[in-house]
This record gives structure tokens, C-alpha cells and sequence, in this order.
């Protein structure tokens, strides 16, 4: 892998836009794609004002060297030329992944190596009509992506070996942690630890054990700090006396007669109107952006305190 390539993004919303940071700040040359122009006209004042704020959290130097190395096209072409990764953040459809990878594998390098911020949907599903579908994987973020550094590896049954190691060493070098599966899974890792959560989430709600601010205090300020630094194994191996066979032998019959088995379904309408109500009592809608704002601004601090304590990935 060069030691610099140069990074195509194509869908620059707010996944995409995050990635184009996170290569940037390590120094690579990013082109931006994306079809809206309103969506292209957004993402160089969102790169630098988001640059600024990391700067000011101590996690980056020089954010105007940064915001140099990113320019934003309206041809998938132009950005696709020369382009030794892409990274692909499209609207998260079956018909869109297969559109945008068909169109990017006729126009792509021929050793080029594609990855998808797909959340759920198996790269099977959308890359098997592709000529250079060995070179098709998933690197699915957590968003937004500059700020959260875990990065889920999967590749499809058609997969290279080559491609997979590609990616896993390429996002090592820009700082995120890859997280490699051995195979296709929907959902894959971490979406489906995050839906056994919202699914008990969800049914605590529509049972009236708890409202919706006192379920996320329990995560906030229960769960969510241990969380923040270190995994559910680890967290029980610390947890009882013994470590994790000792915890196991205290509660597994606890937990195995606690959570909903099989999952409940779908999470009913109009529990989910009622949690809209009570969320839109709280913060309505024309305030998510700024919310959002924050939740960045406080992202950025405790990566620095990751960082500075070693605490980072």
C-alpha cells in the first residue's frame, strides 16, 4: 500500500464528509463526490468548522493543512481517477449500493479497493454483478466517523484476502480501529449488540417500567462509562471476584431468564409516535442540529481524554 494513496468519497453526507476527515488529518489526498449539489456545497464549511473544533480539543494541529488536502467534485469520474480507496456512503438501500457500485466499478483503478459504510446490508447484496467485486468489502463506521474509530471489516464470500488486509491496514494508519469479521452476518457486530439494546429499550418503554429520559440515564450515566473505555467482556471479567467464569457462574441464570427471547418484532407505531412526543417535549425538531453540535463537541473531549490517558484504540 503506498504510504500516502489517494481516498475517493462518494455519498459526502454526514458519514461521508466524516471520512473525508478522518483521511485527511492523516494526510491523505481526498476527492468528494456526491450527486446533490446542495449536499457539495455543505461539506467544505462543515470540514473546516469540525477541524476548528478539533484543533481547540487538542486532537489536531494545523486544521487549515488538513482542509487543503479536500476537494469536492460533482463527476464521480474526476473523483474516482487515480484513487487507490473509496469509500462508498450512499443512502442505505439495496437499489442504491447496487446503483453507486456498479457505477463505481466501471469507472474505478483497476486495483482499486472499494469500501462500503453500509450499517446492515451484506456487501453480497450489492457488489455480485460487479466485475472487480473481489475488491467490494464493507467498512461500515460508527458516526460520526472522525470522532468514533471503530470501523467494521466484512467482506463479502468473494472478497480477496488482499482487500481485506488493504483496509484493516489502511485503517490502522489513519487511527481507527478495524474490527474484523470472518464472515457475513446482517447487522453485522456492532449493529446487532446495539438491537438487543434498543429492543429491551423499546419494550421497557411500551411496558411503562421506566420513561424514555430515565432508560437513557441508566446508559448515560450507568452503563455508558464503563462502556466508553472498555467492552462487555472485559467489564464482567472485572466485575466479580473470579473474573469472567466467576460472573458467569453467579448470574448467567439470571440473564438467561431476564431479556426477551425470541426479539419482539418490529417496534410498534404508536410506541414509537409516543416516544417521538415525548422526545420533541424535550427537543424539538428544529433543534437536532444543534444538539447534534453538541454531542460532537463532547465526542471530541473525550477522545482527547482517551488519548491523553491511553485509553484510544
Amino acid at each position: 500500500m503506498p504510504d500516502k494513496l489517494s481516498v475517493a468519497i462518494v455519498g459526502a453526507g454526514l458519514v461521508g464528509s466524516g471520512w473525508a476527515l478522518v483521511f485527511a488529518r492523516a494526510g491523505y489526498s481526498v476527492r468528494a463526490y456526491d450527486p446533490s449539489a446542495d449536499v457539495r456545497d455543505r461539506i467544505l464549511p462543515w470540514a473546516e468548522k469540525s477541524l476548528r473544533e478539533l484543533a481547540d480539543a487538542d486532537l489536531l494541529d494545523r486544521p487549515d493543512e488538513v482542509l487543503v488536502r479536500i476537494t469536492v467534485h460533482d463527476s464521480l469520474a474526476v473523483v474516482l481517477a487515480g484513487a487507490s480507496y473509496v469509500q462508498e456512503s450512499v443512502y442505505e438501500t439495496v437499489p442504491a449500493k447496487t446503483e453507486v457500485s456498479q457505477a463505481i466499478d466501471a469507472l474505478m483503478e483497476r486495483d482499486a479497493i472499494v469500501g462500503s459504510s453500509s450499517s446492515g446490508i451484506p456487501a453480497s447484496k450489492f457488489t455480485e454483478a460487479c466485475a472487480n467485486r473481489g475488491q467490494f468489502l464493507i467498512a461500515h463506521p460508527v458516526n460520526p466517523p472522525h470522532l468514533v474509530p471503530v470501523v467494521e471489516i466484512v467482506p463479502a464470500p468473494w472478497t480477496t484476502p488482499e482487500a481485506v488486509e488493504m483496509v484493516v491496514e489502511l485503517m490502522r494508519a489513519v487511527n481507527q480501529v478495524p474490527v474484523r469479521l470472518t464472515r457475513e452476518i446482517d447487522g453485522f457486530v456492532l449493529n446487532r449488540l446495539q438491537g438487543v439494546l434498543l429492543n429491551e429499550a423499546w419494550a421497557l418503554y411500551q411496558d411503562g417500567i421506566a420513561s424514555l429520559a430515565d432508560i437513557d440515564a441508566t446508559i448515560a450515566h450507568g452503563l455508558g462509562l464503563r462502556w466508553s473505555f472498555m467492552g462487555p467482556f472485559e467489564t464482567i471479567d472485572l466485575n466479580a471476584p473470579g473474573g469472567v467464569e466467576d460472573y458467569a457462574a453467579r448470574l448467567r441464570g439470571l440473564y438467561a431468564g431476564m431479556v426477551r427471547m425470541p426479539p419482539p418484532g418490529p417496534w410498534p407505531d404508536a410506541v414509537i409516535a409516543k416516544a417521538a412526543a415525548e422526545r420533541r417535549s424535550v427537543l424539538p425538531k428544529e433543534g437536532l442540529a444543534e444538539r447534534r453540535a453538541w454531542r460532537d463537541a463532547i465526542l471530541a473531549r473525550l477522545a482527547a481524554f482517551k488519548k491523553s490517558n491511553r485509553l484510544a484504540g
